[in-house]
């Protein structure tokens, strides 16, 4: 059988969200395109928020820099990727909000990556419009929560199991902005009872990673920061995970001047030896 730290256990992804173009560091996000590189992943992800205001230079612009990253690539939408500018783009968002996202990046809901060490699935937390005033708060259908929770069970015990959406599905205390997702909690439960290891988000502009308080504690939020100016007390920075089986290591690097460094980093124990919560 493969040790912890042979190709058949170890799995490596690069978490990157908001990049906001339109509003892109453009410094950091040139920089970036040559760390992913050298970190040498297996997946990169997008976490949403890839333009400012939806509009379709922003969207060109995403699209040739993922271009430029290795592949494979999952990528799903944030609430800033519909258009909303001018009476037109509203007209849009009500009525086909992802026209735009979809014709450069795929489908904005259910897509998945699966290989035999990793299985990766996305989810649509982002609404082109909701039934509350602020928009940009994520939301979770009951039929979205059960389709990937079902998908994360079928899965093998061993595989590392990942859920990508924008929001964060259950606030972060002191966080610089809140997510409020309707359904995060219910979604959050959810996945963790399925064996999700990794709920991969954005949209708070700065790095997290915490466990949530179900199902023994084993499943780890961790949120990305921004590559965009809209920086919260963070510098430009994205995330490299790696995994084997029996740890999973954060680590946020963040651009200083002309290149990126290691901001902080977290490292915890995989299923079955997580420690029990508390």
């Amino acid at each position: 059988m493969s040790g912890p730290e042979s190709k058949g256990t170890t799995f490596k992804i690069v978490q990157v969200s908001d990049v906001h173009f339109g509003g892109e560091h453009v410094e950091a996000v040139e920089a970036a395109v040559e760390c992913i590189h050298a970190a040498r992943p297996d997946l990169v992800i997008g976490a949403g928020d890839l333009t400012k205001d939806g509009a379709q230079v922003e969207f060109d612009a995403a699209r040739a820099w993922f271009a430029r990253l290795p592949t494979p690539q999952l990528l799903a939408p944030g609430n800033h990727d519909t258009p909303f500018k001018g009476p037109l783009e509203i007209a849009e968002r009500l009525t086909v909000p992802w026209r735009r996202y979809e014709a450069r990046f795929g489908a904005p809901d259910g897509l998945a990556f699966r290989d035999e060490r990793a299985a990766v699935f996305t989810l649509n937390s982002a609404r082109g419009a909701q039934i509350r005033w602020n928009w940009s708060k994520g939301a979770v259908s009951h039929a979205q929560t059960r389709a990937v929770a079902k998908r994360l069970a079928a899965e093998p015990a061993d595989r590392l199991k990942v859920v990508v959406c924008h929001h964060p599905l259950v606030e972060m205390l002191g966080g610089p902005m809140t997510a409020k997702v309707r359904g995060g909690e219910a979604a959050a439960q959810a996945f963790a009872s399925a064996g999700a290891d990794l709920v991969l988000t954005g949209h708070i502009h700065a790095p997290f990673v915490h466990a949530y308080p179900y199902a023994g504690g084993c499943t780890q939020a961790v949120g990305s920061g921004t590559l965009s100016v809209r920086e919260r007390g963070v510098p430009p920075s994205f995330n490299i995970i790696e995994t084997d089986a029996k740890e999973m290591r954060i680590t946020a690097m963040a651009f200083e001047r002309t290149g990126f460094v290691v901001w902080r980093s977290w490292a915890v124990n995989r299923r079955p030896n997580c420690a029990p919560a508390a």
